[in-house]
């Protein structure tokens, strides 16, 4: 399933924005294909996750659009130029990488300043595009202080306001949270998402959480070794998965065994239509987000018996293990107000909606 690229909203600075395109791009090395055959489209001024487990490429794609890695083939377009045999300075992008980079010997401001000042951009000028970006992430008032006098979160800060100073046209972040603590890293991901919205800037993101790629991103593109498994935006990801490998890399499932036959899977006595109707007849497994099993009345005719194994409390929800009569666990999230018990007998039912069958 790929969702085409939207048209973003008109943003406060349009100048920004560019189309860019990974069109076919392979990528070897010694004894691994990093990307094999990846075409992927932003629009002007979309926010898109590349999201993936460890070595699926999603850093090559990232790094072969910057220039950072050459392709072995295909197209890479920003603006509808094809830019794979320019260098990394002339592709008019800004990069975050994961560690900060920060050069230790000059301060906030002149490290904000410093790529202004390899295009030549004269002092004031420098100094005023500077203390306007440091503004915009909140860091002003800290213009003169060194990188070690810096928490990671102002550090990654200082990072976004050096690649956004040139009034690059693509951004591009390499998992630019996954160093900072977690309070400290929502905090940021809602800053630059705020930012990029701000700018109208397109963005290409690159993360191993999904939470984190649902929370800020226009589209998700989910990867595995080396292709697009499946682009759409967040819901759609997370309720119409493509593959059993996307519903179980994008967010919580339970794996319960199945019957499908036709366009229709029987689930713990429940008939349950299909996300996809070319799953194969016969046994199977449906991959059930814990938010469509509901705890129910006992007397419900369609619910199953179940032990309450645990709960945990998240706020406005609660998230509880439940083991039926035959052995099998659920994961169930529920209002925070259906208070259970470990050790307390529940009955449970399916939600009805769609799932994902797992052959294999």
């Amino acid at each position: 399933m790929t969702t085409p690229a939207p048209t973003p909203a008109p943003a406060a600075e349009t100048r920004t924005s560019a189309p860019v395109a990974l069109v076919g791009v392979v990528k070897q090395f010694p004894g691994l294909t990093a990307l094999d055959g990846v075409s992927l489209e932003l629009a002007p001024g979309e926010f898109v996750a590349l999201l993936g487990p460890s070595g699926c490429g999603k850093t090559t794609a990232l790094r072969v659009l910057a220039g950072l890695e050459s392709a072995d083939d295909g197209h890479i377009l920003i603006d509808g130029r094809d830019v794979v045999d320019v260098p990394t300075n002339r592709r008019d992008i800004g990069m975050v990488f994961q560690s900060y980079s920060l050069f230790p010997h000059l301060t906030v401001l002149e490290n904000v300043e410093f790529g202004l000042r390899m295009r030549k951009v004269e002092a004031s000028e420098r100094r005023r595009r500077a203390t306007q970006m440091l503004n915009m992430v909140g860091l002003d008032h800290h213009a003169d202080r060194f990188a070690h006098q810096l928490s990671g979160g102002q550090q990654q800060r200082v990072a976004l306001a050096r690649a956004l100073v040139t009034e690059p046209r693509v951004l591009l972040l390499d998992e630019p949270l996954s160093a900072l603590d977690a309070k400290v890293r929502v905090g940021l991901r809602d800053e630059i998402r705020r930012i990029q919205t701000e700018l109208g800037i397109t963005t290409l993101f690159v993360t191993h959480d999904q939470e984190e790629a649902l929370a800020v991103a226009d589209r998700v593109a989910v990867m595995r070794a080396g292709r697009i498994e499946q682009i759409g935006t967040p819901e759609e990801l997370y309720s119409r998965p493509a593959s059993a490998f996307v519903a179980d890399f994008v967010g919580l499932s339970n794996r319960v065994p199945a019957v499908v036959q036709g366009e229709v899977a029987t689930v713990l006595g429940t008939t349950l239509p299909l996300v996809s109707a070319d799953a194969p007849a016969g046994s199977g497994v449906a991959l059930v987000r814990p938010e469509d099993v509901l705890i129910v009345p006992g007397d419900d005719p369609r619910a199953t018996s179940a032990a309450v194994v645990s709960t945990s409390f998240l706020g406005s929800l609660r998230r509880t293990r439940v083991r039926l009569d035959d052995g099998l666990e659920l994961v169930v999230q529920h209002a925070a107000g259906e208070h259970v018990e470990a050790g307390e007998r529940v009955a449970v039912r399916l939600a009805g909606r769609p799932v994902v069958i797992d052959a294999a």
